[in-house]
């Protein structure tokens, strides 16, 4: 995910239009192995309410969680429909491309 385009500290960013999950699953559909503590400070959030959003999508069937060596490894199912009824005609691959 590019960094954001001024710097902002991110304490001081108030709200944001998407959720930390929406944050999350992108950054891991983007990169697949990142650690949870990467996760967390791109995000601006702790590294146990990234675990708690993992395990979220994770037992929702959007992401699936596996081992690769010593760390963790994740695969995004973008095929999967956004679960709010605005946005329930979209997918995660469409969430993704926001990120890119």
């Amino acid at each position: 995910m590019p960094r954001r385009p001024h710097r902002q500290p991110l304490a001081e960013l108030g709200w944001t239009f998407l959720t930390n999950h929406a944050h999350v699953i992108i950054l891991l559909a983007t990169e697949p192995d990142l650690r949870i503590r990467d996760i967390a400070e791109r995000v601006g959030i702790t590294e146990r309410a990234v675990q708690r959003i993992i395990a979220d999508l994770v037992a929702d069937g959007f992401v699936t969680a596996f081992r690769e060596g010593r760390r963790n490894r994740y695969r995004v199912h973008t095929q999967r429909h956004l679960r709010h009824p605005i946005e329930a005609h979209r997918t995660i691959a469409d969430l993704v491309a926001l990120g890119r």
